[in-house]
């Protein structure tokens, strides 16, 4: 292998299973090493070597230009320049399917064998004994840094997600595009902010904005699991704090009161093949919208969708009328520095097909008449809830972006999916036409909820469907690519 791959007993690879094997073994050798040196650690054994060698395990590959693919190159798993490549890696055991699929296709459109090695990158503590830093203080801090490796921040960022890492002269070009220590940080925030572990997570991912949604959701999927798992084949629904109920069994009739959630909850209905949905209720907000994004991205979704009440702009919209999202106003800040404002978001194509016939399936309307309950515009999305009461600033932009909609969450989440490369959709529902007197009131609001809560979501869930069926290859589309993209989806 090159000597610019930074990573000591390189092996080389030309079979996907057999690298990942070595992956395995290299992470579980290192981890259980952590493992072993903190139980040492917590019986008082403080003296000894450090666990610096305790590294990631390491993928690297070298390219040369007649290596690469010059005919009909796939928007993904391949690479566009001659060079050497590599990452750090971690969790095997969560992501060894995705890594098994990336290091095949390097190695069949490439022709050319891929080195595993030990990285030059210590597994921080905190990644591989969560309880390590709990309930500790300054002197227990010091005292785990003379041995073990901590958390970097400087070698966590998403620099390569956002096209601004320039690597060293001499450096190995990124191959995906998070490293370890970005993914195991990511890991811990989704079981903190979500209450359910990482594994559970599908590759369909809807978001909601509304409590009402979590209610449905969670009633169809105790029962789709007690009877069966429904046509879709799922084997179980996993709930916050770890409740899971298994395919066949009863729901054991729990309520939300009867423990406290957490910041975004998320929901499972779990296929055997990764391919179920997960809802997670973002509540209201783009800062939730961005973080619960992050961190999500590292387990590589097919898609997410948004599926929330929105504020209707025009005067021929009616309550219960839905917002198929083709454009977005970002006036919700949070993402400017990592994707600047003059950055288009595009729609995904098959994303916006599959959601207008779900649409069309579920209400059984169908042209003209679905013209008349469906709108296809730009959406804005605002950091300001009180937005309404900068209405004479707002209502010229409004009017010059063709805006049909307005909520806080939905371009977060696009621009999100487009910076952090998950295909992306916004079907959003009008709740209310505050430019037009209709505001949300009380009683008005709880009669339309009841109405629509039920059907939006059977859209959404739809749509994932029709995806599924079509296959996921399709949506990773290229213009999500950069043209130095790592090879990694």
């Amino acid at each position: 292998m090159n000597l610019s791959h930074p990573a000591r007993d390189l092996e080389a690879f030309t079979d996907a299973d057999q690298a990942l094997a070595r992956i395995r073994e290299i992470y579980e050798r290192s981890a259980d090493e952590v493992r072993s040196r903190f139980i040492a650690f917590a019986k008082g054994e403080r003296s000894g070597r450090p666990t610096r060698a305790a590294c990631y395990p390491y993928l690297g590959i070298t390219v040369a230009p007649q290596n690469l693919v010059y005919d009909s190159r796939p928007s993904w798993g391949t690479l566009a320049y001659p060079g050497s490549f590599g990452t750090t890696l971690t969790r095997p055991d969560l992501f060894g399917d995705y890594y098994r699929s990336q290091i095949g296709r390097l190695i069949d459109y490439h022709g050319v064998p891929v080195g595993v090695g030990v990285s030059q990158r210590p597994i921080p503590l905190p990644f591989v004994v969560e309880e390590a830093t709990t309930d500790i203080g300054p002197e227990d801090v010091r005292a785990l840094g003379a041995v073990f490796a901590l958390p970097d921040l400087a070698q966590v960022d998403d620099a390569v997600a956002n096209g601004t890492h320039r690597p060293a002269h001499g450096e190995a070009l990124p191959l995906a595009l998070f490293s370890a220590e970005r993914v195991d940080l990511a890991l811990q925030r989704l079981y903190h902010y979500t209450g359910t572990s990482p594994q559970h997570f599908q590759r369909f991912v809807l978001f909601t904005n509304y409590q009402r949604y979590v209610d449905e959701f969670t009633a169809l999927g105790r029962r789709l699991v007690a009877e069966g798992g429904g046509t879709e084949d799922y084997i179980r629904f996993v709930e916050p704090g770890e409740f899971v109920q298994e395919r066949g069994e009863a729901p054991d009739g729990r309520t939300l009161g009867d423990r406290s959630l957490p910041q975004m909850p998320a929901y499972h209905l779990v296929r055997g093949d990764k391919l179920g949905i997960t809802l997670v209720n973002i509540g209201v907000g783009p800062s939730n919208a961005k973080t619960i994004t992050d961190h999500l991205a590292v387990l590589r979704p097919h898609c997410w969708l948004m599926i929330g009440h929105c504020g209707g702009l025009r005067r021929s919209q009616q309550l219960g009328d839905y917002v198929l999202a083709h454009a977005y106003v970002r006036d919700d800040k949070v993402l400017d520095q990592d994707l600047p404002l003059f950055v288009p978001v595009p729609p995904i194509a098959e994303v916006q097909v599959a959601l207008q016939q779900a649409v069309e399936r579920v209400t059984g309307l169908s042209a003209p008449d679905l013209k008349t309950r469906m709108r296809t515009g730009t959406v804005v999305s605002t950091d300001n809830r009180n937005w309404e009461l900068r209405y004479e600033e707002l209502y010229t932009r409004f009017n010059q972006s063709r805006a049909v909609a307005i909520d806080m969450e939905s371009a977060t989440v696009a621009a999100n999916g487009f910076r952090l490369r998950v295909p992306y959709g916004t079907l959003l529902c009008v709740s209310d036409k505050p430019m037009h007197g209709e505001i949300k009131l009380r009683g008005m609001a709880n009669a339309f909820y009841r109405q629509r809560v039920s059907q939006h979501l059977s859209i959404g869930i739809e749509a994932i469907r029709l995806i599924r069926e079509r296959g996921v290859e399709e949506l990773h589309s290229r213009k999500l690519r950069s043209f130095d993209e790592p090879a990694f989806r």
